[in-house]
């Protein structure tokens, strides 16, 4: 899902901190540094926060947790409280990084502040997430094959909308479920799609889910079928009141891939029904 960038500017917020501490025990610091700071956010909006180019800053390592501690001591009164606040007081109802409804209910850091803690307040390297994703994806970046194993949710842009897709497989009264990348994605996007999906464990984490929805669906194409409603129709109508903007919804992903297999909305409208409780 892609989210729009932060209205806060990053490389203003740097100078608007900088200002603030200039009364403060880390003064000298900040104004030594600012200038730099200030350079490497631009590289960051300028390459979409990726780690392939995007690099750490060694010299800053025994500061850390001066940087650490504006994350934490943000709030309404200062400049990056301020800028972090529309992010946090987000009304999103389901993870940017995975789809799931409901609403993030934690902060990530694209790049982790542990490795990069001159990005621990830029607003473009924050967004919602969940709590499964964040437990996935810590610390990680990406490694030497891949760089980059995560989608930025406000800087990369597909060539097509729904960027995953799922294979439904018979027996279709118990069913087994395979998520994959779309295979109308290009191919560099395909990769990054790839670790994005394994890195956070997306596809086995969907399972349940689907398993869960496709009773669900036999529950009500067997109430559809009693009342002479068209299933097909009806399924359809359900699955694009989760269309754009949030095709990559695990509902809109699961209604889109049983409105797309043949064979199994035969199975629904003339199966042999299973009794699900």
């Amino acid at each position: 899902m892609q989210l729009p960038l932060p209205a806060a500017c990053s490389l203003g917020l740097v100078d608007l901190v900088v200002a603030e501490r200039q009364n403060g025990i880390h003064a000298n610091f900040f104004t030594g540094i600012a200038g730099e700071w200030r350079d490497r956010v631009q590289t960051y909006l300028d390459h979409g926060g990726s780690p392939e180019h995007v690099q750490s800053w060694p010299a800053i390592g025994p500061r850390k947790k001066t940087f650490h501690n504006l994350y934490k001591s943000a709030d309404d009164e200062s400049a990056h409280g301020l800028a972090m606040a529309p992010i946090r007081n987000h009304d999103l109802d389901l993870c940017p990084a995975c789809g799931e409804p409901g609403a993030p209910n934690t902060l990530d850091h694209y790049l982790p502040k542990g490795a990069y803690p001159h990005f621990a307040i830029t607003p473009g390297n924050l967004f919602p997430m969940c709590d499964a994703c964040q437990l996935k994806k810590l610390e990680k970046t990406g490694d030497a094959d891949n760089p980059r194993y995560f989608i930025h949710p406000y800087f990369d842009v597909f060539s097509v909308a729904k960027i995953v897709d799922l294979i439904i497989t018979p027996p279709f009264t118990a069913p087994t479920f395979e998520l994959i990348p779309s295979p109308a994605l290009l191919p560099g996007e395909a990769a990054l799609v790839t670790t994005h999906l394994r890195e956070l464990d997306i596809p086995g984490r969907y399972v349940r889910f689907f398993r869960n929805e496709h009773r669900r669906l036999i529950r009500n194409v067997t109430t559809m079928r009693a009342s002479g409603q068209a299933v097909a129709e009806t399924i359809g109508a359900f699955r694009n009141g989760h269309a754009d903007p949030t095709p990559n919804s695990w509902q809109h992903v699961f209604y889109s891939a049983v409105l797309e297999n043949e064979d199994l909305l035969e199975f629904l409208v003339n199966g042999d029904l299973p009794a699900y409780p």
